[in-house]
């Protein structure tokens, strides 16, 4: 960290314990520690830290000694500020200073003045009269408990001791042979560049102990069993709580209640079921659960289980100091505790697609359950107020059994995916699972901006400084041109190889040396240094922040965790360890270019996000023009990677070996197919593999939402696709697809499908009536089920069909076939299908004997 702040927060003196009244802690002489989060307690005004006992599996609370306290940076002379009277009578002040801070935009050293408060609110976060309001600020929009960790020196995730009553952290050795094989790939890069990616492993390499955790639900009684029970109002009783331990201990609290049936349902003998006469009871054991597992695992946690219980016990009377759950603005978690909710951690679509390869596609448990661990959700007849007990207790069991299990899969792959996410980031558990991969990749630049004593610039001062782009957008939206994409060569293909530059976009930051303060640097030297295609240069004096940081995270997966991965001199455990951090590694690394051009991203830099972009079409056109040049044919080019003929493989070989020498990057054969189907379409094709199997990108037939009649005639289609071996079988496939296309149709217009069948399948993004501006046709069905009484909420799937008339659109449960509007399924038929038709030269309108569709309903 910056040196001229040591006297304020000191990284020698290491966090000691205070007394606490809430929580009472016990140091033995040598325990082992792992550090899960970074808090902050308003009423002592103290940061202080969660840490995992290894040997009690308990949490303990450790308080701040070192007197630490919020701050934020201004560029005016502490006198000046003095003379501010509302920054100077500012309640929360405590005092000034003045520090030396490195200015990466301006490439020089500038002085700043440090102002110091009494505690966070007072720098920001109230509605206004915040200190930041008051000044133009520096830092002030950092989270408190993630500046602590920052200027502490502290790694989530990380191991601990306690010696002589002080926290150390644990010097982790890095085997001889990573230590060897690092040397190897970092032996020709900048010392800066070796002693970063040093400190990568140290973290990446450093084992995730097992967690002792319970997975948990509640389910709350309703009088109207359409009502979804609201946690923020907490009227209805709990009337179950289900918890299923990592220890093998499951309980089932049950509410007893006036009419309900013990009934038959098949409990598992491990299940330890509980009566309570009242529900005050049943809470009191809830709140023991809740203490005796340092891991609380939910599924919304946040926003329903644990939110409802603690306005639910509010409101039953119980005393805020005795209900173990504190709340914040947008999440929950316990006093003594971590509360992971997994539905935030699954909603995330870099987690979704890169780390679980989109196996699920609802954001539900019961798809992820099904998807991850083979394990839906106990279907139920009725509401969970109409159930007998034993069913109750078994619809609840399952889901918090579910809810454990998916951290319990494939060797504990989720925790240790989060685990390792924080140490990447440098925040804590809880808040890595909550926030989305920019906030990670914000984190990790603003830790080491600290670590290097850098000015972490303002997003209006970048603006200021780089200005905006120059290229036109090609996509409606954007603020710059994006990839390149080539036109396809329509047709079927035989023989095509897919080349890849592995990680292009990462490998352009650290080739190129792109960051905010390296594109349009201050040097006038550097300004011959032009990006090809813009009139944006890059810096030749110095090294870009992000260049070390992407540059280094991207070579260790590239070079390291990705083979490792796929290495069977290595045992499973191994294996799977390897490609646990290969996974987190390419989430964030697949993030690393779009965040720049996210005006929501704090360090938001246009230009840096353009000059990618730009590279990237440079090198893809030299590339193809590199091959033509070889001879190969080109078929199609998508942003990193090219469709060629493969009948030459030493062709292919000459323009890797190209690619290697001249433009230092690595072109790598990505997959082979028999044959590729191309239309006209960009970002839409299907590829089959020389085993049969079928690879399809962007086609709508294989789109979740479609209905199921249109679904299994286009797989159908596809199957018989996928047993062609040579030109000559497409003539028979040809006459196979007609026909398939053919009875298609024939059934939708003789209303031979069951309503089912002809439902599109959305699910809800958000409650029905916060759709105001635009009201989608799966949100008009959702309406129309509301106002029957329906409760419609968030990740709910809404079926419905379209129908003549001004909505369009019906729901399944309301709508008829009669309704059924014929004409608009025809032209979903057709566009489904033409996709395809286009590459194999067949006309949808040949196939149903007409060449205008309106023709067929006169």
């Amino acid at each position: 960290m910056n040196k001229s702040l040591d006297r304020y927060f000191p990284e020698s003196q290491p966090v000691q314990p205070k007394s606490s009244s809430s929580i009472s802690q016990q140091v033995r002489k040598d325990p082992s520690y792992y550090l899960l989060a970074s808090c902050y307690d308003g009423e002592k005004k103290s940061a202080y830290l969660k840490l995992y006992d290894v040997k009690d599996q308990k949490i303990i609370i450790w308080y701040d000694d070192t007197d630490h306290k919020p701050y934020c940076l201004s560029d005016q002379p502490v006198d000046v500020l003095k003379e501010n009277t509302a920054l100077a009578e500012h309640s929360g002040l405590d005092h000034f200073d003045t520090i030396s801070k490195y200015n990466a935009l301006k490439d020089q050293q500038v002085s700043m003045s440090l102002v110091v408060a009494k505690d966070p609110l007072s720098i920001g976060g109230r509605p206004s009269g915040t200190i930041r309001d008051i000044i133009r600020a520096w830092e002030a929009d950092i989270k408190y408990v993630e500046n602590y960790l920052y200027d502490k020196d502290l790694e989530a995730g990380m191991p601990y001791d306690i010696r002589d009553g002080k926290l150390h952290k644990i010097k982790t050795s890095i085997p001889q042979n990573i230590v060897n094989n690092l040397s190897k790939i970092t032996g020709i890069e900048s010392e800066e560049y070796r002693l970063l990616s040093t400190e990568w492993i140290r973290l990446l390499e450093t084992p995730v102990i097992h967690f002792k955790r319970v997975g948990f639900d509640i389910e709350v009684s309703s009088p109207i069993a359409t009502r979804m029970p609201d946690a923020n109002v907490a009227d209805d009783p709990i009337i179950c709580v289900g918890a299923k331990g990592s220890d093998g201990i499951g309980k089932i609290l049950l509410l007893k209640r006036e009419g309900v049936e013990n009934g038959n349902e098949t409990i598992p003998k491990e299940v330890k079921i509980q009566f309570y006469e009242t529900e005050e009871d049943l809470l009191r054991e809830t709140f023991k659960i809740l203490t005796d597992y340092p891991f609380i695992i939910t599924f919304n946690g946040d926003d329903f289980d644990l939110k409802y219980i603690r306005n639910r016990a509010q409101k039953l009377g119980f005393k805020k100091e005795d209900i173990p759950i504190e709340l914040g603005r947008d999440f929950a978690t316990t006093k003594s505790g971590i509360h992971i909710d997994l539905y935030k951690f699954f909603f995330n679509r870099s987690i979704q697609i890169y780390a679980f390869s989109q196996k699920y596609r609802e954001k539900t448990l019961n798809e992820i359950g099904n998807s991850l661990v083979n394990m839906p959700k106990k279907p139920i007849e009725s509401h969970v107020s109409k159930l007998s007990y034993t069913e109750l207790a078994s619809y609840c069991y399952r889901d918090s059994d579910i809810t454990l299990r998916l951290t319990e899969f494939e060797d504990e792959l989720v925790m240790k995916l989060i685990t390792v996410l924080a140490r990447i980031s440098y925040v804590g558990l809880e808040d890595v699972t909550r926030q989305g991969v920019s906030a990670w990749i914000k984190s990790m630049m603003y830790k080491q901006h600290r670590k290097r004593g850098y000015l972490i610039p303002r997003p209006d001062e970048i603006m200021e400084e780089k200005g905006g782009t120059a290229t036109e957008a090609t996509i409606k939206g954007k603020k710059y041109k994006g990839a390149i994409v080539v036109n396809p060569v329509p047709g079927v293909h035989f023989d095509v190889s897919v080349l890849d530059f592995a990680s292009l976009y990462p490998s352009i930051i650290k080739i190129w040396n792109l960051g905010y303060e390296t594109v349009n640097c201050p040097h006038t030297e550097c300004k011959e240094n032009k990006i090809p295609g813009t009139p944006h240069w890059v810096c030749k004096k110095k090294i870009a922040l992000e260049s070390l940081l992407i540059g280094s995270l991207r070579d260790l997966r590239v070079n390291w965790y990705k083979p490792k991965s796929k290495d069977k001199n290595l045992n499973n455990s191994q294996r799977e360890w390897y490609k646990i951090v290969s996974d987190a590694l390419k989430v964030i690394l697949n993030a690393s270019y779009g965040v720049f051009g996210a005006e929501s991203f704090s360090l938001y830099c246009p230009p840096v996000a353009e000059t990618i972009a730009a590279i990237g079409r440079y090198v893809i056109t030299n590339t193809i023009n590199k091959a033509n040049e070889l001879g190969i044919k080109v078929y199609y080019g998508d942003t990193d990677s090219i469709f060629l003929e493969s009948s030459k493989p030493e062709l292919l070989d000459k323009l890797m070996d190209w690619s290697r020498k001249d433009v230092n990057l690595e072109l790598e054969l990505d997959k082979h197919y028999r044959y590729v189907a191309l239309s006209l379409r960009k970002k839409n094709y299907l590829g089959v593999y020389p085993d049969g199997k079928v690879d399809i990108k962007g086609l709508t037939g294989k789109k979740r939402h479609t209905p199921n009649f249109l679904k299994n005639a286009f797989y159908e289609m596809v199957d018989v696709l996928s047993r062609v071996e040579s030109e000559e079988d497409f003539e028979q496939a040809k006459t196979t697809v007609r026909e398939i296309i053919k009875n298609c149709y024939s059934k939708l217009k003789n209303q031979e499908y069951l309503i089912e069948d002809l439902a599109f399948n959305v699910m809800m993004g958000k409650p029905p009536n916060a759709y105001v501006k635009t009201t989608p046709q799966h949100v008009k069905a959702a309406q129309l089920l509301v106002s029957k009484g329906v409760e419609i909420k968030t990740g709910d799937l809404v079926s419905f069909v379209k129908v003549h008339g001004d909505t369009g659109v019906k729901p399944v449960q309301l709508a008829n076939l009669n309704e059924i509007d014929v004409t608009k399924y025809v032209e979903y038929v057709d566009s489904t299908f033409e996709q395809v038709l286009d590459a194999l030269e067949i006309s949808f309108s040949e196939i149903i004997g007409t060449t205008k569709l309106e023709s067929f309903f006169n």
